[in-house]
């Protein structure tokens, strides 16, 4: 697995198998969460936090659009503490 870089948009195009591995602090220790899925889109979205700025600035957010096995979509921010992976399609 590699650690997120901008590089990523064109390492894992739409339609790629994908696992996400997301990291994150929960009160100081270290949270790992995987998502599997295929790559639907890469998108730069505003936060819309009331805390990134003045009325017209916006904190933007790489996110990482998914489709699951079950057919859900989820939207996943990444960054560079994200880690992903291509995998094979499930043959189901």
């Amino acid at each position: 697995m590699v650690a997120w870089n901008p590089l990523h948009e064109a390492q894992f195009p739409p339609g790629t198998p994908v696992c996400v591995t997301l990291f994150t602090e929960r009160r100081g220790r270290p949270v790992r969460a995987e998502v599997v899925g295929v790559v639907e889109a890469w998108e730069d979205k505003p936060t819309g936090s009331w805390f990134a700025g003045g009325k017209d600035d916006r904190l933007w957010l790489k996110r990482l659009r998914l489709r699951k096995a079950d057919g859900e979509v989820t939207s996943l921010v990444v960054d560079d503490t994200t880690a992903m992976a291509r995998i094979e399609p499930s043959k189901s």
